[in-house]
């Protein structure tokens, strides 16, 4: 009998996974990981892993399999929360659930399950493995979750061959309200439960509260920047090379604070992200201003005018080598080599369709479309159909 060791996190999703695998007939233990316990930047006074871990523990006592929980909190610390300080000081916005599949669920929990003899890891994920041979060997694929609504491909796109070999994604082949419907029938504590909001296992933690503490508030200027402005008249038409069109489409504008009109005050720019609206306490303008780009060094906060502003629309990005992953090794572009793809830059963004340009120092991604807010430290991930086939760090 093979044993799988589903990481119960207190939600409905590992819930009915875990008693979807027992019915199939594998040996199933259930492990809750604690990656935290700083009470100080939780938003309530609930203590959101001790209910997550009461909760599971009472489903796996349901469900009849053993449980156990195992404190990760100074992985987590190393590799999620100090990654995360470090990237915002750098004026990136880093995606932590993305990172906490391949740092921890993936690498250190799987390891630990891996010693535990399990045969196999299974998340609550909406997602699919599936499995094709060529040249006489196995290939795993990464493929979105039947609920189109809710499929979480995108959070394990930085996941490997190895580490899809081992993994299980039981209720992939589910929608939300059916996964609540089992959970329902089988009386889990955690039927009605809320999906968990908050950083990946966090529970309830407000970002910027989370961020103060390590980054100290320093006042700057907020700068906005009008639409019109010759900055974002295009300069070139003609191109000697597709590579030089890229970088050209790619290239960062340098905003310097007499390019427009200051309009307000902030605590600090590593707070703020590309895109934002929220947060900037600046009114009085006909449209809401949104943040096109955040300057670290020099502590200041550029925005612009309603969603459409040009400082907020690109039509490429680029990923540098060492930051390039594919999960279907054996697609891998080599230099000169191009790729017709559908790519998302964010969790709940729709497919859009792209082309994918290898050169020497990286991959550019020229989308058919203007996409908006195009982040730096963010994740790219393409798509072959269904199939998540490789992603990215945009640089």
């Amino acid at each position: 009998m093979k044993r799988v060791i589903v990481g119960l996190s207190g939600g409905v999703d590992s819930s009915v996974a875990a008693y979807l695998l027992k019915e199939q007939g594998y040996e199933v233990i259930g492990l809750f990981m604690k990656n935290w316990h700083d009470d100080s930047v939780t938003i309530s006074d609930e203590c959101p892993w001790l209910d997550d871990s009461n909760d599971a523990m009472l489903v796996a006592d349901k469900l009849g399999i053993p449980f156990q929980t195992v404190d990760l909190s100074e992985q987590y610390k190393e590799r999620i929360v100090d990654y995360m300080f470090d990237e915002y000081q750098r004026g990136r916005t880093p995606n932590p659930d993305v990172l906490c599949n391949r740092e921890i669920k993936f690498d250190v929990f799987m390891k630990i399950a891996l010693d535990l003899g399990a045969d196999y890891v299974a998340t609550g994920h909406y997602c699919r493995k599936g499995t094709i041979q060529k040249d006489g060997e196995e290939i795993y694929q990464l493929l979105a979750g039947v609920d189109g609504n809710k499929d979480q491909s995108y959070f394990l796109c930085q996941l490997s061959q190895e580490q899809l070999s081992k993994a299980l994604f039981p209720i992939g082949e589910l929608t939300k309200p059916e996964v609540r419907e089992i959970a329902t029938k089988l009386n889990l504590v955690t039927a009605d439960k809320k999906d968990s909001q908050g950083l990946c296992f966090i529970g309830k933690v407000r970002l910027p509260e989370f961020l103060q503490q390590k980054l100290m508030p320093k006042e700057g200027v907020i700068v906005e920047i009008a639409s019109d402005r010759e900055i974002y008249l295009n300069g070139t038409s003609s191109f000697d090379s597709k590579e030089e069109e890229l970088q050209y489409l790619t290239k960062k504008i340098d905003y310097h604070i007499t390019d427009g009109k200051v309009v307000g005050k902030h605590q600090g720019a590593h707070y703020f992200t590309k895109g934002q609206r929220k947060g900037l306490g600046v009114g009085g303008t006909v449209e809401p201003l949104f943040v096109i780009d955040t300057d670290v060094e020099e502590n200041v906060i550029y925005t612009g005018q309603g969603k459409d502003h040009p400082g907020l629309l690109k039509r490429a990005l680029f990923v540098a080598n060492d930051e390039v992953h594919w999960v279907r090794e054996d697609l891998e572009l080599h230099q000169g080599e191009t790729l017709e793809v559908k790519a998302r830059i964010r969790y709940r963004q729709p497919l859009e369709s792209a082309t994918l340009y290898k050169v020497e120092n990286g991959l550019f991604v020229e989308f058919q479309n203007l996409q908006s807010a195009i982040t730096e430290g963010q994740f790219v991930a393409w798509y072959l159909g269904e199939e998540l086939v490789g992603s990215g760090v945009i640089s």
